[in-house]
């Protein structure tokens, strides 16, 4: 190839190759070298297709491209863009650079049923997914040998609309895989589901240095009820969700075998996965070892995570279904169908237990862990009698969640710290640096920064506003005034999650009256925006999600409060970098983790949540706020009641005033101080790279050393 800055122009089919090639790994989407080369193609139709490169390049005309294959400027940073790829592809990651180095042989096979990897692949519900697309991202970064394995989702989660009156209307695209950059791997399994064989073809996107294989069951050859087993995420009665968890479990090792890839350790990212340990520990057995011992070395190689802080959670089965359903591995086992149930219950041979998910995987797994501090602690109590011991004696550690930092800063706010602080994330190391001197960063500038991505938030929230009014019908004057809603030069505080009613999403709401005249005080004022859905089952989400709408109709909040249809990654990604604060009000312990506090403070927002998830690992009294929260009772109703108005006395008496004490140029002095602290205190710790590392080294470097023993 010649060099980049020599070469005037292409043909036509080498650029449409070299894009092709350049949207081929997902690096491109946390690397502005890649995704902007995209967005400069045809900014329009970048938009349009959710900022899928392939999706753009498909609907850019014939006459941009020739045009465009004769500029060198943009020639030059589609080479850039590929070189940048292959300088990183090819570069001695911290794993290979390291003491680690000398684990030759570890490969971690990590399990999980949703993956939160771009806006344009829309394979996630929530936060278990997006904390899966990071874990990934951070294993590529630092050079970890994982390779990933979840189920290709035709329909996705659903896409969100509102009804005019505020209702959750569900909708299920029909995604083209072709536009992922996807590959067929040309290999195919047989999963046995029942009594049938299912067949499932296996297709690759690639993360980086990591492989992430999707099984796909979406083929002529199988019945149609198994054709359905990947139509859709979550979207089944518990029936289509056990077989699709079979699927994962059992498909995805017997897939990973196909492929010749040597896997030595197991993670699974919660119990959706468990059957992957099963399926390696009927492999085991296969080869001569008696069952138990099968199970036995299998859990030693085994890593399970778990979400879910609330019985309730967590999936459980009839006998009768399991039965049914998993009559093969049973066989396999040499296991009648009792003992095989008891695989998944607290008390084996207890006929009135169901079958639990997460007990199979706390019997299958040597290491377990909670995502959090707290969630670890919640954990072990919830566990105990299935261990047998006093909780603080349950073997369940925690590794606390983070975020990958380059998926979801705003590259002007990564200018800034760069050039403020010495923040370098091209560096890829567990400890981050620069972070730590945020604190000497120009109050002035920071301040202009924070001015540039209100406004930028504000304006898309507008657009977003302005697109519901007009599929909805509501007329020219009502889209109109959707440009004058919000301002850009006040106190926005943010609310986006999945909308599970535990979050209590319209908490702060409780007494409107006394929230609207804290909105709308000409002297300090406040405006809230709102982005979440809830599952399509979920009708108190649902609930959640219309009143909250309604309340951005109401006249006393007058254009200061908004929702967002169709949360998704970048809607994400401008709300938490363009809110000032971050509002968390879920019922503890409830929250397991919690990710979306930690992105603000790269933005130099702050938090101010109930000391939930990760947030009590974090706040010292000066990084954001936390709410007094009333213990638990049997009365709903008087507990929320007492949480908002313990936000309300914390808004009223310390946020606002502190976000309004501004000097002559309007640039307040004590606000800008904690945000710099928060920005000082928290990304370099509540980061995925710090996760991954820790991940390695207490979880999946032991299990590969005691593995065979």
């Amino acid at each position: 190839m010649p060099r980049a800055q020599r070469i005037q122009s292409i043909g036509v089919d080498e650029l449409i190759s070299h894009l092709r090639d350049l949207a081929s790994n997902l690096w491109w989407s946390w690397n502005e070298e890649g995704w902007s080369v995209f967005q400069t193609l045809e900014p329009n139709e970048w938009r349009a297709t959710n900022h899928s490169p392939l999706g753009t390049l498909e609907r850019t005309s014939p006459a941009r491209i020739a045009a465009l294959a004769c500029d060198p400027i943009f020639v030059k940073r589609v080479y850039d863009g590929l070189a940048a790829r292959a300088a990183y592809l090819g570069e001695r990651a911290w794993f290979q650079r390291g003491a680690l180095a000398t684990m030759r042989g570890l490969r971690i096979g990590y399990f999980c049923s949703e993956y939160g990897l771009h806006e344009s692949i829309q394979q996630y519900a929530g936060g278990l997914g997006i904390l899966a697309g990071d874990h990934l991202k951070s294993a590529s970064d630092l050079g970890i040998p994982l390779v990933a394995v979840g189920l290709a989702y035709r329909h996705g989660y659903y896409i969100q609309q509102l009804a005019r009156d505020g209702s959750t209307v569900v909708l299920y695209p029909d995604y083209d895989f072709a536009r992922w950059g996807i590959e067929d791997t040309r290999v195919t399994i047989g999963c046995p589901i029942g009594q049938r064989i299912v067949t499932a073809r296996v297709m690759r996107l690639w993360v980086g240095r990591v492989p992430l294989y999707l099984l796909d069951t979406d083929l002529k050859a199988n019945a149609p009820e198994d054709r359905k087993l990947t139509e859709g995420l979550y979207k089944g009665e518990p029936h289509l969700r056990l077989r699709q968890q079979i699927l994962l479990g059992v498909g995805g090792m017997l897939a990973l075998k196909a492929l010749g890839e040597k896997v030595t350790v197991l993670h699974l990212n919660e119990g959706h996965a468990a059957f992957a340990a099963l399926q390696r520990a009927l492999e085991l057995h296969a080869v001569g070892r008696p069952m138990q011992e099968a199970i036995d070395a299998a859990r030693r190689a085994t890593v399970f995570t778990t979400h879910t802080p609330v019985p309730a959670g967590h999936d459980r089965y009839d006998q009768a279904l399991i039965a049914e359903e998993l009559a093969p591995l049973a066989q396999r086992a040499g296991l009648s169908s009792v003992e095989f149930a008891d695989l998944g219950r607290i008390k084996p041979g207890d006929s009135t237990e169901s079958f639990c998910m997460t007990v199979l995987a706390l019997r299958l797994a040597q290491r377990v862990n909670g995502v959090s501090k707290l969630h670890g602690e919640v954990s072990r109590e919830m566990w105990k009698q299935f261990y047998g011991v006093a909780a603080n004696k349950v073997p369940i550690g925690s590794i606390t969640n983070g975020v990958h930092i380059k998926t979801w800063i705003d590259p002007d706010a990564e200018r800034f710290w760069r050039g403020a602080c010495g923040l370098r994330l091209s560096k890829q190391a567990p400890k981050g640096t620069g972070w730590r001197h945020a604190e000497s960063c120009n109050p002035t500038e920071f301040w202009q920064l924070r001015a540039r991505l209100r406004s930028r938030l504000v304006h898309f929230v507008r657009d977003r506003l302005a697109m519901q009014a007009k599929r909805r019908g509501e007329g020219q004057s009502a889209v109109a005034a959707t440009y004058s809603l919000l301002r850009d030069d006040v106190l926005t505080i943010g609310f986006a999650r999945r909308f599970a009613t535990y979050k209590r999403a319209p908490l702060i709401f409780h007494d409107a009256d006394r929230l609207a005249a804290l909105l709308a005080r000409s002297d300090r004022p406040v405006q809230l925006i709102f982005a979440g859905k809830a599952h399509p089952r979920d009708e108190g989400g649902q609930q959640f999600a219309q009143q909250i709408f309604q309340m951005s109709r109401d006249r006393r909040f007058a254009g200061r409060v908004a929702f967002i249809e169709e949360y998704d990654m970048h809607v994400g990604r401008m709300l938490t970098s363009g809110c000032d604060l971050w509002l968390n009000t879920p019922i503890r312990p409830y929250e397991a983790s919690g990710t979306s506090g930690m992105k603000p403070p790269l933005h130099g927002g702050l938090n101010c949540s109930i000391l939930d998830g990760w947030w009590p690992e974090a706040m010292d009294g000066i990084n954001g706020w936390s709410i007094a929260s009333a213990p638990e009772s049997d009365d709903p109703v008087a507990r929320d009641r007492a949480d908002s108005c313990s936000l309300y006395a914390l808004l009223e008496d310390s946020i606002v005033p502190q976000y309004y004490q501004q000097d002559a140029q309007g640039v307040p002095h004590g606000w800008i101080a904690r945000a710099l602290h928060s920005a000082a205190t928290i990304p370099s710790v509540f980061n995925s790279h710090r996760m991954v590392a820790e991940y390695t080294r207490k979880a999946y470097m032991p299990a590969f050393q005691i593995r065979g023993s």
